[in-house]
């Protein structure tokens, strides 16, 4: 999150009123994150955020949205996009592509235990199964292909060990991408970029999961790497967390165990998502775009995850 276009009250408070969501009383602009610009907005009816998509186009959207209308309305506590009245839930501002989403109470949890972290396998499963019957589809688009397209990219920042890292990272994954254990992944809708910062707690009870424009459809298990590379190790070395992990892994399986291939590939997986978010985040800070209040992540963070994955490799 983060403001790469101004929007003014007049503007926002004119496609509020047309949402039926009553006059505008402040609106904010919010800082993080690096993909799109967002703003809180609060008006008499509650209160809301305006996403205005920067990378993202009219086409891409709708299974986005539609994504995160079809699960709130299966019970998974996700922001719900609000229609006009013709029943759209995607909006033109500012010449950008547009939405509205009820604001998720509560606040995130940046030290999570090992509570927190079933709290959130748990939710996981439930939201992977709720979108079995999902009927659009989109492939993960920061998935191999985009990384097979951005090494190169990123390669002329990087040292020779590091190179050599991601050179070697990069062929196990195309490697493994085309097994048979790989090919019989369980699939459907993942969120894929379930960090600390995009799940919501008030005290110990989960109360969402947020910003789902990264998702598509690809493995059930990429997602729980993701999970684990964030909520289940320890941040400054990127070391693997034990408790923590096990506690993620065990609710996530009472509510759908993990398959043969799933427990199979796992290590590999693990890697895969500290790999991906290594690329992404090289990309953004060594190729970054202007934006008001924009912070780019540091890439390193996630060179470290995966080292330490590929030292000490993660199992169910």
């Amino acid at each position: 999150m983060a403001v790469f276009t101004e929007v003014s009250e007049g503007e926002a408070g004119e496609l509020l009123g047309r949402l039926q969501l009553g006059q505008l009383r402040e609106l904010r602009g919010i800082q993080g994150g690096i993909e799109n610009t967002n703003y809180f907005a609060t008006t008499e009816t509650g209160q809301y955020v305006l996403t205005l998509f920067e990378r993202l186009g009219f086409e891409q959207l709708p299974f986005y949205l539609h994504l995160m209308k079809h699960l709130a309305q299966r019970g998974i506590p996700v922001p719900d996009p609000q229609s006009d009245r013709d029943g759209d839930i995607l909006h033109k501002l500012c010449g950008k592509p547009a939405a509205v989403v009820n604001r998720l109470r509560g606040k995130s949890e940046l030290a999570p235990t090992a509570a927190h972290c079933a709290a959130v396998g748990d939710m996981l499963a439930r939201m992977h199964l709720a979108g079995r019957d999902y009927p659009r589809s989109q492939p993960n688009l920061r998935g191999l292909a985009w990384w097979n397209e951005t090494v190169p990219v990123v390669l002329p920042f990087l040292d020779a060990a590091q190179a050599a890292l991601i050179r070697a990272e990069l062929a196990l994954q195309n490697h493994i991408a085309a097994g048979s254990a790989y090919a019989a992944l369980p699939r459907g809708p993942i969120h894929a970029d379930l960090f600390r910062d995009n799940v919501m707690f008030e005290g110990s009870e989960l109360t969402g999961f947020f910003d789902f424009y990264f998702a598509g459809v690809d493995s059930w298990l990429f997602d729980i790497a993701v999970c684990l590379n964030d909520w289940c190790v320890d941040l400054p070395s990127g070391a693997h967390d034990p408790e923590r992990a096990l506690a993620f892994l065990d609710a996530y399986g009472a509510r759908r165990p993990l398959a043969a291939a799933e427990r199979q590939l796992l290590p590999a997986m693990a890697r895969a998502g500290a790999l991906r978010f290594w690329i992404s985040r090289l990309w953004d800070f060594h190729l970054p775009r202007e934006a008001a209040m924009l912070q780019p992540h540091d890439p390193g963070h996630f060179e470290r995850v995966l080292r330490q994955r590929v030292a000490h490799p993660v199992t169910a």
